[in-house]
């Protein structure tokens, strides 16, 4: 049975709510809701590989993003709601299919089930939690030992920024002490003879247009706390979706010069396993349907 015996205190927001009677700011209520299940090829190389990621969206998030990509199931909650068992079902159906993980997409606000069904799911490839890493590391403590690959965003250092575009004042504080949790779970990335990531976390950035100066206090911070050697993924693939049109600095796609720069800044600090976005990546073609494939089951 799916269902909250205590008022939800999950993440950083702490909205206390019993979310069998109400919804918190992540627009979840007490049942997994699911938009899409199924392969994904457009991940991180060591991460979709040849054969796709397994990718399970979650609709709902704690983040909420003004220029979200994946709007309509972020901040609209599209999906449709599941047990426990089928999502068990849709993880069997995944690995049947030829995945070389299981990939949950914005999981947090379902971070306690989702604990529950991995006791009990044991998985012959990884798991991979994909995560805009605004986490308690109370919660991401549930998943030590159940988690494999921890694919984690770091969106902002500034305050100002975060709070604009996130209504998130405290995230990069929350996202420091999160990420470096993860890493203690996980370690750096291990992959495979093939490539394939089996174990470790990877640091995603999304450059956003106007905003290129996060990086370099981001990842300053991060060769502090972490070393130099921590895989980071660099992405240009920004597209001005959601409400992003109300914001004139991000309401277009992020320049070449822009990109280049935020390489140069990485590199520049010292970091060797990254991975880049070519610029071609900022199109529609790249964002998924969000059409219940692989939810009704």
């Amino acid at each position: 049975m799916i269902g909250y015996k205590m008022n939800c205190n999950l993440c950083p927001r702490e909205c206390n709510i019993d979310r069998s009677k109400a919804k918190g700011f992540c627009g979840a209520g007490y049942k997994l809701r699911v938009a899409r299940a199924a392969l994904h090829y457009w991940e991180e190389p060591c991460i979709s590989g040849s054969k796709g990621s397994g990718t399970v969206f979650f609709s709902g998030c704690n983040m909420r993003c003004v220029y979200c990509q994946n709007y309509g199931i972020s901040s609209e909650c599209f999906g449709k709601d599941i047990s426990e068992y089928d999502l068990e079902v849709i993880f069997n159906k995944l690995i049947e299919s030829g995945a070389h993980n299981i990939n949950l997409v914005t999981p947090d606000h379902y971070a306690d089930v989702i604990t529950r069904v991995l006791r009990k799911f044991d998985s012959p490839v990884p798991v991979v939690y994909n995560t805009s890493s605004y986490c308690k590391t109370e919660t991401l403590k549930m998943l030590d030992g159940l988690v494999d690959i921890y694919l984690a965003d770091i969106k902002y250092y500034d305050s100002s920024v975060s709070a604009k575009y996130s209504f998130a004042h405290d995230y990069y504080e929350k996202a420091e002490q999160a990420v470096s949790e993860m890493f203690r779970q996980t370690g750096n990335l291990v992959t495979d003879d093939y490539g394939i990531a089996e174990n470790g976390l990877i640091i995603r950035h999304l450059v956003l247009p106007g905003n290129v100066s996060q990086v370099r206090k981001i990842f300053e911070n991060v060769a502090c706390k972490l070393g130099t050697d921590v895989f980071v993924s660099l992405m240009s693939q920004y597209i001005p979706e959601g409400k992003a049109c109300e914001y004139d600095t991000i309401n277009r796609k992020l320049s070449k010069r822009e990109y280049e720069l935020a390489k140069k800044t990485l590199l520049g600090l010292g970091f060797e396993n990254c991975f880049f976005q070519d610029m071609k990546s900022a199109d529609k073609n790249f964002i998924p349907d969000f059409d219940l494939e692989g939810v009704d089951i």
